[in-house]
């Protein structure tokens, strides 16, 4: 029987933004205690207002994630008959709820529902990422297939180095399909089509060809990578965490709802910003400051740069002393 690889996430605090570096063992393979772990790290980073952002990165020479452990599913999978897509539906169905419940590890460690609860549980967690104000960014140190790659689409960006390095979803060569969200988050990014064809082939798509269809947001040097991240880590994170959570929240779920429904969700969080505490300072600011110097600040030279260069329009455009509006 293949050993359960134990991974960990090495937690860098730089104030504002947490680096966080995934250790998948001699492999660079996404196990449950990497999953476990991450969970844990986006409910502290959501719930602490100081911090704005997490940069992930892989310490495995070449590698961000290689993948999913593959003995999580197959010893369960190997325990009962196959299924058909509906009782494989009633087993997700059940997952959904035990892991709701929580606290079923020691019942159900040694049956076959385990492993759904175990990718349930990934999925939950990785729509708390979608959810949350802090910006959550791949560093992509290497390649990264399978659930590595899934992993890299459910943040908000991806930087890749250039060189010999892919990124994308084998799993039909295994005899099965992404289980991590990659159907759904790749399709979101890239297109129905592309995403189909990387897909269905289990052709990996190389950093320029990411970057050219959307998959990465940026591809420079090996060793720049991280720093990129930081940088955009810096940038994004400067915004009022309360407006990038709704601002996320819009575009996740808003975007892939029909037009009706997508706008209600962008209508109920742009009423909730502009209600909340730091959306009134801001627009109560905005609006003393047209009215001391006579221009909308925004159409003042300079201003906009100084506005996206701090993340928010606090006393922007504001006239300096001594001089008359």
């Amino acid at each position: 029987m293949a050993q359960e690889v134990r991974g960990n996430l090495d937690i860098e605090d730089r104030g504002p933004v947490l680096i966080a570096r995934i250790d998948g063992g001699p492999l660079g393979l996404f196990g449950n205690d990497i999953a476990e772990q991450l969970d844990a790290l986006v409910d502290r980073a959501d719930a602490d207002p100081d911090i704005h952002a997490v940069v992930f990165t892989g310490t495995h020479p070449g590698r961000f994630v290689s993948h999913a452990e593959v003995r999580w599913l197959q010893e369960g999978g190997a325990t009962v008959p196959s299924v058909g897509v509906k009782g494989a539906s009633a087993l997700a169905h059940v997952a959904r709820g035990v892991n709701r419940a929580g606290g079923m590890k020691g019942a159900l460690g040694k049956t076959p529902l385990w492993p759904a609860v175990q990718l349930e549980r990934v999925h939950q967690t990785f729509l708390k990422m979608n959810r949350s104000g802090v910006i959550f960014i791949a560093a992509l140190n290497g390649s990264a297939l399978g659930l590595g790659a899934e992993f890299s689409w459910a943040n908000d960006l991806r930087v890749m180095p250039e060189g010999d390095y892919f990124i994308g979803q084998p799993e039909v060569l295994l005899g099965i399909m992404p289980g991590g969200g990659g159907t759904q988050r790749l399709p979101r990014l890239v297109g129905n089509h592309k995403a189909l064809v990387a897909i269905l082939s289990g052709q990996p798509f190389t950093p320029a060809q990411a970057l050219e269809i959307g998959a990465v947001d940026d591809v420079v040097a090996p060793e720049k990578v991280l720093d990129r991240a930081l940088e955009l880590a810096a940038t994004l994170g400067s915004r009022p965490k309360t407006s990038r959570a709704a601002i996320k929240r819009a575009v996740y779920f808003g975007g892939s709802a029909d037009l009706e429904e997508g706008l209600h969700i962008e209508r109920s969080e742009f009423l909730a910003t502009a209600l909340s505490k730091i959306g009134q300072e801001l627009m109560l600011d905005y609006m003393a400051n047209t009215e001391a110097s006579g221009e909308l600040p925004l159409y003042q030279p300079g201003v906009f740069e100084q506005a996206l260069a701090t993340g928010n329009t606090r006393g922007a455009g504001a006239p300096t002393a001594g001089v008359k509006a």
